[in-house]
Formats: C-alpha cells, structure tokens, sequence
C-alpha cells in the first residue's frame, strides 16, 4: 500500500510566508503523523515563474495550449528559457530548505522510505503555490515513486450511485480541436485497452457533446486537444475549429455525468490550470 503525504498550507501569502502542516497516511486512512512548520517570506518567487512563464510561452511551440491565431508569435532563445527554469528551480528549492521547514523535511525523510509509491498533494488555494513545479524539488529526487497533485483547501466528497458491476471501463474520448498536434497517439494509446470501451468523438459540437455525456454511464470522460486558462481561473477547452468551452459550461451535463457513475476526467492538453479549478 502506497503512502498519501498532504502539504496543507495555511493563511499567508509571499509577502508574510505561510503556515504549512504535513500529514502523513496509509492511503485510504487517517494520517498517523501531522506536524507543523512555517515558510518564510519570498517575495522573488512569484516573480521567478512570471519570468520562466513569459519565456516558455514565447518560444512559439506550446502545442497544446490554444489555436495557432491566438498565440505568441515572438520567439525567443530556448538558452533563455531553460536559464529561467532553473533560477525558478534553485529559488523553490532555498525556500523550501527553510530553518521553520526543517521539522516538517525531517520527519519526511524520517518515516518515508525511497522505495515507496508516495502520493504527495499540495493543498492550497494559492494560485502560485498551484503553478510551482513541485516535482523539481530536491527531496522528490530521492523518492523515484513520488508524483505529485494540488487539491483546494476546501472539498466535499461526491457519493457515487451504486451500479452494477461492468466487466469494462466506459471511456467517453473527446478529440478536439487539435491543429498542429498529434492527437493519433492518444487515440493509438485508448485503443490498447482491453478492458476498456472507448467512444470517440471526433471535433464535436457543443450540443453533441452535451448529448454524449448525457447518453451513457461513463467512467472516464478523456479530452485531448487545445486548451487555456484565463487568469489561471476560467478553463476553456476548444472543441473544433471555430467553437470552444469553459468548463463552467458545461457544469450542467458534468453534473449528470457524475451522477451516473463519471469518476475521471484526463484533459490531455496545456494550461490546464483553470479546467482543474472550474
């Protein structure tokens, strides 16, 4: 059984630091370790993802981030982005090696072993704290198991009807608009599961993708296209040429999907943040 690690960071902000809490658990039970720390102010942190983000986005191949007409067409040296990747790299990594943060690395390393599955969850709603590459952080590097996930501060847990055993996953795959990316490989890719029932759907309208997740119990909804976030917090996926959606959109239909036993929702596509917040 894997291990559940959680970061839950308090109030605050990089202007004050934050109060983080680390739980540690089986997964499925209650943590059998919480202990708290502190992260100091680091004002230049916030400031190191803008410069590595506006470097990245203007090489001129975010391939699954939104339509050729809508991006950056100013290209710069790829030397300058990587530069800027690893100033966001070390400046996370000497704040997260924080005198009021040693307590909380030390009984990390104290009661996880390199060899054990670890999901780790940032839990904040702290737009940054979601966006930071949590996986470049050195203490990962010796947990080769670990992946990582944010969840809000606030949730509540869905209870799924009870259904009647199905041999096969019903996976609905919405393939979008997708010029200038290679969306064959993820359909190669669904179609190697034996124990699945894929539907494809390829470049959908809104209302025939509405009908779709109306039609069946799905246990996967998969989408695989273009994409962008607003402000980090308005999701929009482009489902052909000339039609998009944000996810608040398509609240209603989701909701009945879920109803009906939806579990999962992959969104093979960049900028994702705002379709995991929506």
């Amino acid at each position: 059984m894997g291990k559940l690690v959680v970061l839950k960071f308090g109030e605050g902000g990089f202007d004050q630091g934050f109060a983080v809490t680390l739980q540690i658990s089986e997964e499925g039970q209650l943590p059998s370790i919480e202990i708290t720390g502190k992260l100091p102010p680091s004002p230049e942190l916030p400031l190191s993802y803008n410069h590595w983000q506006a470097s990245y986005r203007s090489l001129g191949s975010i391939y699954r981030l939104y339509p050729k007409h809508a991006q950056v067409t100013n290209v710069s040296k790829t030397s300058d982005c990587q530069d800027a990747a690893d100033v966001l790299r070390k400046s996370l990594n000497h704040w997260l090696q924080a005198e009021g943060f040693r307590p909380l690395r030390e009984k990390w390393l104290e009661r996880l072993l390199p060899t054990e599955e670890i999901r780790l969850i940032v839990q904040t709603d702290n737009s940054y704290l979601q966006r930071l590459p949590w996986h470049v952080w050195d203490l990962l590097e010796r947990y080769p198991k670990a992946e990582t996930a944010w969840s809000p501060i606030d949730y509540i847990k869905t209870q799924k009807p009870a259904r009647h055993p199905n041999p096969l996953i019903n996976i609905l795959a919405i393939v979008g608009h997708s010029e200038g990316i290679d969306t064959k490989a993820d359909q190669a890719l669904l179609k190697q599961y034996s124990d699945a029932d894929v539907h494809f759907v390829v470049e959908p309208q809104r209302q025939e993708l509405t009908e779709h997740l109306w039609g069946r119990h799905w246990d996967i909804l998969f989408f695989a296209g273009h994409s962008s976030s607003q402000d980090q917090e308005t999701g929009r996926i482009y489902l052909n040429p000339t039609d998009s959606l944000t996810i608040k959109e398509l609240k209603y239909a989701l909701r009945k999907a879920i109803d009906s036993g939806l579990k999962l929702a992959i969104f093979n596509s960049c900028d994702g943040l705002g379709l995991a917040r929506n």
